[in-house]
């Protein structure tokens, strides 16, 4: 399965490179394209647990690296106010 990296800016103006072991981010996300916080945490929720399940069908065992990037994103977002701060922005994917 090809890991896949993407790059997001935050609201903050912080650029940060997150994991996934699968392409699914692609499906989910399109570089140059912002999102509100709450939807880019439910497509990241979405991607992460696609691709957990995927290594899980591929390989017996689901992918503790993704739930992991999913807690960080999580913990990024609470850090922001869902309605008053600015989108996440995908940068892009590779």
């Amino acid at each position: 399965m090809p890991e896949t990296f993407w790059t997001v800016r935050w609201p903050d103006g912080r650029e940060e490179q997150l994991y996934s072991p699968s392409t699914v981010v692609a499906e989910l996300f399109t570089p140059g394209t912002s999102y509100p916080l709450s939807d880019f945490q439910s497509r990241a929720r979405v991607a992460l647990e696609r691709a957990s399940d995927r290594v899980a069908r591929k390989y017996g065992f689901a992918c503790s690296s993704a739930m992991e990037q999913l807690d960080r994103i999580e913990a990024r977002i609470a850090e922001f106010d869902m309605a008053a701060d600015g989108p996440v922005i995908c940068l892009k994917i590779t």
